[in-house]
């Protein structure tokens, strides 16, 4: 498009109507504007692909941070200009707000600005930390960003607000009176606004974690911990949203944090093998101890406990590396295994409930009686 012809024919166009006055300027700042607009679009667009090249992610995150508010910004100022050219020309009442309003587009667009950058820098850094394989509290991350978010939202308003002409300390005041009163009306909100506080503080469990509450039928997987609500995924895929005020008074368990998994399992052979029980109770012991896969250094105990109704029983008490629920299934079945070929070894069986009837003496027929 020939932006110098299309100039020529408005300008001309004004000439002949003759409105070469406040009108021409104004059409002279919006064309800045728009112009302006143009050349920072190419720019940022530029800066975009030499910073892309780069590992760096702070500059990546300033560009794209910057696209959107900075094209406001020239917007906000260039039309703000333009009314005060009509206002200075033709004292019209309506455009004495125009310096107020550009200073509020001004503020709205630097807050904007930070904002983005804020989320940016979240999304980029928590990508390159698990680019690199490196951990990150997800749940930190998303709470520190949250609360920057929140303070330049509060300290942009508050800038807004004295800008205006209010004084910042009775807004302060009248917050501070009428806190009370919300706090009444919402106690609700607030206890789950400070509940999601406290979760952020105390880091019961992030997100990712698998948790479950003896207390509530409540077990799954932590997807996301809000102000309001944390969303749990249920095993059978069904989402669960939990009051975070409710954490304040359940227990919750929380086995993602496990240093290992437990094998307790009890073994009864029959009475007929309980000569050869301690044997197979030191082989067993062994076979533990020789296991890789089970930690020596936690407690282990192979011991026979008690004498049941059809069987001999003797315990196995001890404690795998592994914390995977696969692994630790695939150990506890090889050890099982192993515990059945040392019994069979020993010409022992592995018991199963039966009842052996004594008759202490004859039972003498009755006459008439099996004729």
């Amino acid at each position: 498009m020939d932006w110098t012809a299309a100039f020529q024919r408005v300008y001309g166009f004004l000439q002949r109507h003759e409105m070469t006055g406040w009108m021409l300027e104004v059409f002279l700042v919006v064309c800045a504007a728009a112009a302006a607009n143009m050349v920072l679009a190419r720019i940022l667009e530029r800066l975009g692909r030499q910073t892309a090249r780069t590992r760096n992610v702070w500059d990546d995150a300033l560009i794209e941070a910057a696209r959107r508010p900075l094209r406001l910004l020239i917007w906000v100022v260039g039309i703000g200009f333009a009314g005060e050219i009509i206002r200075h020309d033709t004292g019209a009442a309506l455009f004495s707000a125009v310096p107020a309003l550009r200073t509020l587009g001004v503020i709205g667009a630097l807050v904007w600005f930070v904002v983005r950058l804020i989320s940016e820098l979240e999304t980029s850094l928590v990508a390159e930390r698990q680019a690199r394989g490196e951990s990150i509290d997800l749940t930190t991350a998303k709470a520190l960003a949250r609360l920057l978010r929140v303070s330049v939202l509060i300290t942009g308003s508050l800038i807004a607000l004295q800008s205006l002409g209010f004084s910042i300390s009775g807004v302060l005041a009248f917050g501070g009176i009428g806190g009370i009163a919300i706090g009444f009306a919402a106690k609700d909100i607030l206890a789950n606004f400070f509940g999601g506080l406290m979760l952020y503080l105390d880091r019961p469990f992030a997100v990712g974690d698998w948790i479950s509450s003896p207390d509530r039928d409540i077990e799954g997987t932590v997807e996301d911990i809000g102000w309001r609500l944390t969303r749990i995924r249920r095993f059978d895929k069904r989402p669960v949203y939990v009051p975070n005020s409710m954490f304040a008074s359940m227990a919750v368990v929380n086995p993602s944090r496990m240093t290992h998994r437990r094998i307790y399992e009890t073994v009864g052979i029959r009475y007929d093998d309980l000569a050869v029980l301690g044997r197979i109770v030191q082989a067993v012991e062994t076979m533990l101890r020789a296991r890789q896969d089970i930690d020596t250094e936690q407690t282990l105990m192979v011991y026979f406990n008690g004498f049941r109704d059809s069987s001999c029983d003797f315990m196995i008490y001890c404690f795998t590396r592994t914390t995977q629920w696969a692994e630790y299934l695939a150990v506890r079945q090889a050890v099982m295994l192993e515990i059945a070929e040392i019994v069979e070894r020993y010409g022992a069986e592995i018991a199963f409930p039966t009842r052996t009837l004594h008759i202490a003496g004859p039972v003498a027929m009755q006459a008439g009686e099996g004729a």
